[in-house]
């Protein structure tokens, strides 16, 4: 079964992660994105092929150096710069 809450963590801290590690803006403390790390099921499906192998093999709870090897970075860039991009203020 597809976890829709699984999906949203996972956008949600790989946009945390992207927010910081490429545009050091900490969108999450430290102690949200730890315990949104800890919540992540990387062995749960979500229906996205790419994306669940992404989270089985390259996930680490422990940190964020996981993003650089995001397979949509791209997209995350989009999120980010549309809802959390101060500058586009």
């Amino acid at each position: 079964m597809i976890s829709n809450t699984e999906i949203r963590n996972r956008i949600r801290l790989s946009i945390a992660a992207f927010a910081y590690e490429y545009r050091a803006d900490p969108i999450l403390t430290d102690a949200q994105f730890d315990e949104l790390s800890k919540q992540i099921q990387p062995d749960l499906s979500t229906g996205h092929k790419i994306l669940d192998t992404f989270f089985r093999e390259e996930f680490n709870p422990d940190t964020g150096l996981w993003i650089h090897k995001h397979p949509e970075l791209r997209k995350l860039e989009v999120i980010y710069n549309k809802y959390f991009n101060k500058e586009n203020d």
